[in-house]
């Protein structure tokens, strides 16, 4: 079932489920008051734009260095455990808004990943039980300024700015994560290309271990991870993030 959160014409935002070229409205946020409907259904057409399908409550937790190439292309070796960070919710965004390069930084690059939402509060939540608290999968870019990161030598303030974290276009909530392509493309160019069996964590174990640092609340997201390929887009470009089963999420990017 997928799940998107959206306005018409500029109105409230609401809640519904796609169904093929329709929304069927929901009373609510299915993730607090279920999958009742109203009587109204609504045509996806240019009247209507697609939100960040969660706004996280608390946090957004991510994850390091999951992909083996990737590790490798940032010189170093994978993680033995989950290499966990925090970005601020306030780094949401969602499909087609434009991800604001800060003035401070020149090398602005994209991460596209497999994101979790969380659907009910987690604690220390054992590895066999992490899909009593997943609500559903949407896609995400890790937005990062790579020359921040350096300079900082930690990743809050490369990784948290505003807009630094789109998600979307839908929460798909029966996702198969066990064998999905990723790929990234800048302007239609092929960046990133990979897919979801080559995590090193699992899900699994992801939310397991995050769930023992941080209590997880319903509707915070967590980052799985980026495939090797990362690299640099500026003013004007656009990243498009596919993932298999999820869509398309796409983002422009523009200057502060």
């Amino acid at each position: 079932m997928k799940i998107a959160r959206f306005t018409v014409s500029g109105g409230e935002p609401r809640f519904g489920i796609v169904d093929e070229t329709e929304i069927v409205v929901l009373v609510g946020d299915p993730m607090f008051v279920g999958y009742e409907t109203t009587e109204e259904r609504v045509p996806l057409d240019a009247n209507v734009k697609l939100l960040a399908p969660v706004i996280p409550r608390s946090k957004v937790v991510a994850v390091g260095k999951n992909y083996a190439d990737h590790a490798a292309e940032m010189g170093g070796e994978a993680p033995t455990t989950p290499l966990i960070f925090l970005k601020p919710n306030t780094s949401v965004i969602g499909p087609g808004d434009a991800i604001q390069l800060p003035r401070e930084s020149s090398q602005v690059e994209h991460e596209g990943e497999l994101a979790i939402v969380i659907g009910s509060i987690a604690r220390d939540v054992k590895k066999e039980d992490y899909a009593d608290v997943v609500f559903g999968y949407t896609i995400a870019n890790d937005v990062t300024a790579r020359d921040i990161q350096k300079a900082d030598g930690q990743w809050a303030r490369a990784k948290g700015y505003d807009t630094f974290c789109p998600l979307g276009p839908v929460i798909e909530t029966e996702f198969d994560f066990s064998d999905a392509a990723i790929e990234v493309r800048v302007d239609g160019e092929l960046r990133q290309s990979g897919n979801t069996n080559q995590m090193i964590h699992s899900i699994p174990e992801i939310v397991a271990f995050a769930s023992s640092v941080w209590t997880l609340l319903p509707g915070d997201v967590i980052l799985t991870g980026t495939p090797a390929g990362v690299g640099p887009f500026v003013d004007g470009q656009k990243v498009e993030i596919s993932i298999e089963g999820l869509g398309l999420l796409s983002n422009p990017a523009k200057n502060r």
